[in-house]
């Protein structure tokens, strides 16, 4: 289990009173992205427009600009507004490759206070069956907490 006490403590100090969504954003991945070994692409995609998805901060090698809500476990995260942790990416149907070395994703959406989805976070390894459910609690608990003064 990967410890997220030490992460917390330095995202919420970097991103305390921020209202800026793209600087919240960009905190967390870099942060996530050289915190933990194995977070191989760490990124959000912002939702733009209706049932589109296009690429925000991220950390790692290029990821896709545009997902549409019903490709990818981006577009299944957001459309269902349901965590999406995939041990092996190639059984997700209608999986998109940004990248030929995932193995594994986690895909968290965030809503705001109207359970809208406002954006995903994206976090890619190269090692199969990487994420557990006890990362997508803590790092929705975090997200919950960084995001609800911005879109409350």
């Amino acid at each position: 289990m990967r410890d997220y006490s030490e992460f917390s403590q330095r995202i919420f100090a970097l991103c305390a009173d921020e209202k800026d969504e793209i600087a919240i954003m960009a905190s967390m991945a870099a942060e996530l992205y050289h915190s933990f070994e194995g977070f191989d692409w760490v990124g959000f995609y912002r939702v733009t427009e209706p049932d589109l998805l296009k690429i925000g901060p991220y950390q790692g090698g290029h990821g896709c600009l545009t997902i549409p809500f019903d490709k990818g476990v981006c577009g299944a995260a957001a459309r269902t507004k349901k965590i999406q942790l995939v041990d092996d990416v190639t059984l997700f149907e209608g999986h998109i490759a940004c990248s030929s070395a995932t193995c594994s994703e986690l895909v968290i959406p965030i809503l705001d206070s109207r359970d809208v989805v406002r954006a995903v976070l994206d976090i890619d390894s190269d090692q199969p069956a990487f994420f557990n459910a006890q990362d997508s609690q803590f790092l929705t608990e975090i997200m919950n907490r960084l995001f609800a003064p911005v879109w409350g």
